[in-house]
């Protein structure tokens, strides 16, 4: 959707048998253009609802590496130390492991912890505490303790980062039970999810494609932060465990989620000049995952691609292609392919073009998914 801007000279007016401007008319025009969407990063979006979720609940706390006076390495916490104060949004130590730990306690006693995890790599260190504690105190205390807490994290590549800071970690979180994992593609989901993220009473780990962080959609984020606050007072249409057909198509089916997103969707639309019709579907949550959605849209094709940024071995893809091959295999009429990085570890800032899954790469396992066939 293209960004258009209102100035002064386009506004429409009206004027008495004089030719002056009523003020009616004048005061209507401008609440109109004040009221119109606006371009929305998603960066802006997760601080918003970072902010509308501390002013909705004192219980809800921020902390990590540099989030307070600096407003976090990529600004998704500016400004909440200055509003709520640094008892709300405070920085801590380097050290993840011991971040985690206190989040574990606060939860333990009835706060609601929001963490940052400044790098994907970075969280390396805690991942005992996550794996050990975060996942399995609520079965360890046979569901006596909750722990409602969030652990952001920036990942994938795209923004030349150099080793330990453009990871694809989340098959490790996704393998392991007790953990949520959320991963918006979209400027809305990223208010919307963070938000429903916040929410849960069980931990959950927030994946922030990086590379998105200055993405852009025309939206109305008033609208969007008062139909999140009637959904979070109903309980209605969440996000979790619900995939979102990005785009139609009959041909084949793309199936994607957070950074690979528009790269599927380029691809799709490439195929489209090329005569062929994809279709794109977005999961948002690998865990829980919308298995019905995916066995869904790939029976309506018969031909499946799955795209994602993480090496495929042994990864998230690899499951989404044993889930799909089990029960879709009546329907497929080629194997399903997978394009994900590379089975290396993260390459340096000027090769991770050729390591990224790209517009080519996914043309060309769509070529191979046996139309000749047909």
């Amino acid at each position: 959707m293209s960004d258009t801007t209102m100035t002064r000279e386009t506004i429409p007016t009206s004027s008495d048998a004089n030719g002056n401007i009523s003020t009616a008319t004048a005061n209507a025009a401008a609440s109109s253009a004040a009221a119109a969407p606006a371009p929305v990063t998603f960066a802006k979006a997760l601080n918003t609802a970072l902010a509308d979720a501390m002013a909705a609940d004192p219980s809800v706390v921020v902390f990590g590496e540099d989030v307070g006076t600096l407003g976090g390495v990529f600004r998704i916490t500016d400004g909440l130390t200055a509003r709520f104060g640094k008892d709300r949004c405070f920085d801590t130590p380097l050290a993840e492991s011991g971040i985690i730990g206190m989040a574990v306690g606060m939860a333990m006693n009835g706060l609601r912890p929001v963490v940052e995890m400044q790098f994907d790599a970075f969280a390396y260190p805690a991942l005992e505490q996550i794996f050990s504690h975060v996942a399995k105190m609520h079965n360890r205390t046979r569901g006596a303790v909750s722990l409602p807490l969030v652990i952001r994290i920036p990942y994938g590549g795209g923004i030349g980062g150099v080793e330990h800071h453009c990871d694809s970690s989340e098959a490790y979180y996704a393998h392991t039970p007790g953990l949520k994992i959320f991963t918006p593609a979209t400027v809305a989901d990223a208010y919307r999810m963070l938000r429903e993220a916040i929410a849960s009473d069980d931990p959950v780990v927030f994946f922030e494609p990086k590379k998105l962080y200055w993405s852009k959609e025309t939206l109305d984020l008033a609208a969007l932060q008062e139909s999140v606050g009637d959904d979070a007072a109903t309980g209605e249409d969440r996000a979790e465990g619900k995939a979102v057909l990005a785009r139609s198509g009959t041909d084949a089916t793309i199936v994607t989620y957070g950074p690979s997103v528009p790269t599927a969707l380029a691809a799709a639309a490439a195929a489209e000049a090329e005569g062929r019709s994809v279709a794109v579907l977005d999961l948002r949550t690998l865990v829980p995952l919308d298995d019905e959605a995916i066995t869904a849209a790939v029976r309506a094709t018969g031909r499946a691609v799955v795209v994602a940024e993480s090496q495929g071995f042994v990864s998230v893809a690899s499951e989404l292609v044993a889930r799909i091959q089990e029960r879709c295999f009546h329907q497929l009429a080629a194997p399903v392919r997978r394009v994900t990085g590379f089975d290396i570890p993260y390459p340096s800032p000027k090769l991770e073009h050729h390591h990224l899954p790209s517009v080519d790469r996914i043309l060309d396992a769509l070529d191979d998914l046996q139309w000749e066939d047909r």
